[in-house]
């Protein structure tokens, strides 16, 4: 019998490439319900805090990161850390103004904390006299 040293990477590039679930692009995102709001907690490491944008726009909450990607010195072989652009759109209902919702990022997380209701606004309405 032949010994084939690199017989065992043959299956783990075949069942290995493509298998991947989710695009190295994609921020992986729990949602989590309470009694008066629902909570996001957004996975963005090696982003900061001032790569991070949050627009408000037609009852969606579009969150945006954008880094520099990094020069190195020499050749990438094998790139599984993904560093760029990503964007996602939440749809989060009419309503609610930029102080409804709150935002934080600690630690390469986005937590995020909108209200279940968009706060009851009071118009004034003034009445004509005649």
């Amino acid at each position: 019998m032949k010994y084939y040293p690199n017989f065992s990477d043959v299956f783990d590039d075949l069942f290995d490439s493509g298998v991947n679930t989710t695009k190295a692009n994609t921020m992986l995102c729990d949602i989590r319900e309470t009694e008066t709001t629902y909570v996001m907690n957004i996975a963005l490491p090696g982003y900061k805090k001032e790569d991070i944008s949050l627009e408000l726009k037609d009852g969606y909450l579009k969150v945006s990161a954008a880094a520099k990607k990094e020069e190195t010195a020499g050749r990438v072989v094998r790139r599984e850390r993904y560093s760029g652009n990503c964007s996602r759109s939440f749809y989060v209902g009419e309503g609610f103004t930029e102080e409804d919702i709150k935002a934080k990022f600690d630690n390469g997380e986005l937590m995020i904390s909108v209200p279940k209701e968009a706060p009851k606004r009071v118009e004034k309405k003034s009445i004509t006299i005649y």
